[in-house]
């Protein structure tokens, strides 16, 4: 990090990432960054709210049209993409004081990592991002545990009370390239859930428009509405456990909730789902109930995603075995 900071005494511009060559806070003079690969391809607007923490965003739009910002000492718009090597010209504006990350140093297991990726096996009960009352997230713990990374972003997300395959990207590049292929319904991600009630097909399409709202009490609720998101998923059974079915669940399109949901719709409940189970149900597998073993959490886990890789272009499916606690209960199940 020290030595990337070099400042030309002429012209103040710094080499190297305009997000590593973050301004000093409380600063108030013209700074000029020049765009590394690592920051290229992202639209300026967003390079600037990265840079100037504590800056009211209405006063970064505000920069941007008053043409204070310039890039290549050009006027540019605020949908302007980045290019490796331009120059930016940031206007005088205070910056509050960088905050201190003070996340538990947590680690989770790594699944693969190499110079752009990190895919870890999240657990069930840990939020991927800090909010909504929950102080500290995976990102912020692996951004503790890293404290040299230079970049480090999710590409997914999981619900809190789902585990399973995580993917992180340690590097802009690899990011963009992710998410065009999220996009593009290039990668591909399966499920295990577990089900009350008999599965009939071995395979099942189901395509259901999802709308997402907030309810009365400002929970994120998710709803089947026709006028919704086009929704996709795609069900096979696994294994029969007596009243309960094994599925894995191969997602189409990534909508909130929509696995819980599209399975809701269909009549059957997700053992542990709080939001749109059976909650006479949960409460009777939260207790043992002879060879059956308590189950004390939502039964959703992301076990295997396809993708390619961003920098060598080879395909790559990464597995993650079910979590002891879930595998125990099946074989509870089996028992029973």
């Amino acid at each position: 990090m020290k030595d990337l900071a070099k400042i030309n005494s002429n012209s103040g511009e710094k080499k190297g990432s305009g997000l590593e060559q973050a301004i000093p806070s409380g600063v108030a003079k013209v700074q000029l960054l020049t765009i590394s690969d690592e920051d290229a391809g992202q639209r300026v607007d967003n390079f600037l709210l990265k840079i100037c923490k504590g800056v009211p965003k209405s006063h970064v739009y505000q920069i941007l049209r008053s043409g204070q910002v310039r890039v290549n000492k050009g006027r540019i718009d605020q949908l302007y993409r980045l290019q490796a090597g331009d120059v930016v010209r940031v206007p005088p504006v205070r910056m509050a004081e960088p905050k201190t990350n003070n996340a538990p140093r947590s680690e989770f297991a790594v699944l693969f990592e190499d110079a752009c990726l990190l895919i870890i096996d999240k657990p069930s009960g840990v939020a991927v991002h800090g909010g909504s009352g929950i102080s500290y997230g995976v990102i912020e713990q692996l951004r503790a545990s890293r404290p040299d990374a230079k970049f480090l972003e999710l590409v997914h997300r999981l619900d809190r009370e789902t585990s399973g395959i995580l993917m992180l990207a340690k590097k802009r590049s690899a990011l963009t390239h992710l998410h065009e292929q999220m996009r593009d319904g290039q990668t591909d991600k399966r499920y295990l859930t577990l089900i009350r009630g008999e599965w009939k097909n071995q395979r099942q399409h189901i395509k259901l428009p999802l709308h997402k709202y907030t309810a009365a009490d400002g929970e994120r609720r998710v709803r089947v509405q026709a006028d919704g998101m086009a929704s996709h998923t795609v069900f096979t059974l696994v294994r029969r456990y007596g009243e309960f079915t094994l599925l894995e669940a191969e997602l189409k399109t990534g909508r909130t909730h929509q696995i819980r949901v599209h399975l809701s719709a269909n009549g059957f409940a997700m053992a542990g789902d709080d939001k749109y189970g059976d909650f006479a149900l949960n409460r009777q597998l939260q207790k043992a109930d002879g060879q059956r073993i308590a189950l004390k959490r939502m039964f959703l886990h992301a076990h295997q995603i396809t993708f390619v890789h961003p920098e060598s272009g080879k395909p790559m499916t990464i597995n993650a075995s079910l979590p002891p606690e879930c595998a125990l209960f099946l074989a509870s199940l089996a028992d029973h």
